[in-house]
């Protein structure tokens, strides 16, 4: 009876939700020079916490939102099978196009102040039919009723003049 009652409680506690972050900077924290445009230009090591059961793949987009164009895509990165953690400088994935239109992560290069690095992560329920020509705004209609759980993270950075 005495486990019953345990097993009830637990049914019954909340969930902890998905989350991503950096396995090299803290959220908000600056980031690293190794992972921008002024030194080796690779991606970070990113971790999952709390993988939804259904989850079977993963996505990934970058992007800058305080550029002085408006909004610029670093990196675009779907179908990364089901895993724990992304290694820094891999892409396990299927990498789309981002804001200069190739197929690569692109680190932060601003070209003025310091400006703030969105990493949005989605579990997703299936691998997305989509080619790797795809961009930001085609990546996130091909998730559309695919997502199970989004996180986020950010990241700063200034480059020295």
């Amino acid at each position: 009876m005495k486990y019953l009652f345990i097993g009830i409680l637990f049914a019954f506690l909340p969930k902890k939700p998905f989350t991503a972050k950096s396995l090299d900077f803290a959220e908000g924290h600056n980031i690293q020079s190794k992972f921008t445009c002024d030194a080796q230009n690779i991606s970070p090591g990113i971790v999952f916490e709390n993988i939804p059961k259904k989850t079977k793949f993963f996505a990934i987009i970058m992007d800058d939102t305080e550029s002085p164009n408006g909004e610029f895509v670093h990196w675009v990165l779907f179908n990364i099978p089901k895993c724990d953690k992304i290694e820094e400088n891999t892409a396990p994935g299927v990498t789309g196009k981002n804001s200069l239109g190739i197929n690569k992560y692109f680190g932060p290069c601003p070209p003025n102040g310091i400006h703030t690095y969105h990493f949005k992560v989605y579990a997703v329920k299936d691998s997305l039919a989509i080619n790797n020509n795809v961009t930001k705004t085609e990546l996130l209609k091909a998730l559309s009723g695919q997502v199970l759980a989004e996180s986020q993270f950010t990241g700063k950075y200034m480059r020295k003049q």
